[in-house]
């Protein structure tokens, strides 16, 4: 569906076919955002998109790997339809090799795989879809994690990853400031998602929450006037959302 006159803002919602990025897309439409979403299985992508369009709002699904040049290429002129980008969600992850393995274990393309997905692609898209936050004055979130801080065993690929993010959030933050784009890391907190499972094949992680839990926080989020949560850290599940300078 083409959004291009339905005056409603836009957000970009990567890895939006199930976990958080489509609780995080249900949400936003719910609030009246038309979407541009997309993820690496084309027929999850597609079935996610048909839901969501059932809000009344206009959905775009451009399956794709974000790491892959070409890929991003299509989510630009997917928004430059539009000509402006109200929020960019950066939540496609690469967790690296299930079962986790040690740093010392580690095989480097896993690593670079990795960072591809959750560092480079990131700042690509920001790069490429730059004019259009300009013209919204949008907010980009980097999805982080406790694993960027936790230094905890067999997570360094992906927590050296997202600590990497977050240092490109807040330096993002500080650069786009005249602009009038804040940029802002969220941690959304251990989840019950198809990736956490990953992390940990054969554990029963019925007791973690499911991402519906962070709903509340990403209503608190987008009414908040943007110069002031640019360059922040958020924790979604805590009881006191802003992580501390």
């Amino acid at each position: 569906m083409n959004g291009a006159t339905t005056g409603r803002p836009l957000a970009l919602v990567t890895g939006a076919s199930r976990g958080l990025g489509l609780v995080i897309s249900e949400f936003l439409a719910g609030e009246g955002y038309d979407l541009v979403v997309t993820a690496r299985g084309a027929t999850a992508l597609s079935a996610a998109a048909d839901r969501l369009a059932g809000a009344g709002v206009s959905v775009s699904p451009v399956a794709g790997d974000v790491a892959d040049e070409a890929h991003r290429a299509r989510l630009g002129h997917a928004v430059r339809s539009r000509g402006r980008l109200d929020l960019l969600i950066n939540n496609a992850s690469e967790l690296g090799p299930s079962p986790l393995l040690p740093l010392e274990k580690l095989p480097l393309p896993a690593l670079e795989r990795v960072l591809a997905v959750n560092l480079l692609a990131p700042v690509a898209l920001v790069q490429n879809l730059l004019p259009y936050l300009e013209v919204a004055q949008g907010t980009i979130v980097n999805i982080s994690s406790d694993a960027a801080i936790g230094g905890y065993p067999g997570w360094g690929g992906y927590g050296a990853s997202k600590a990497a993010l977050d240092l490109v959030s807040v330096t993002l933050a500080h650069e786009l400031e005249g602009r009038g784009i804040s940029v802002v890391a969220v941690d959304p907190g251990d989840l019950r998602t198809t990736m956490h499972q990953a992390a940990y094949p054969g554990t029963d992680i019925s007791d973690r929450p499911l991402p519906h839990v962070t709903v509340p926080f990403w209503a608190w989020l987008i009414h908040q006037d943007r110069r002031a949560i640019s360059g922040r850290r958020f924790q979604a599940q805590a009881e006191r959302w802003e992580v501390p300078a």
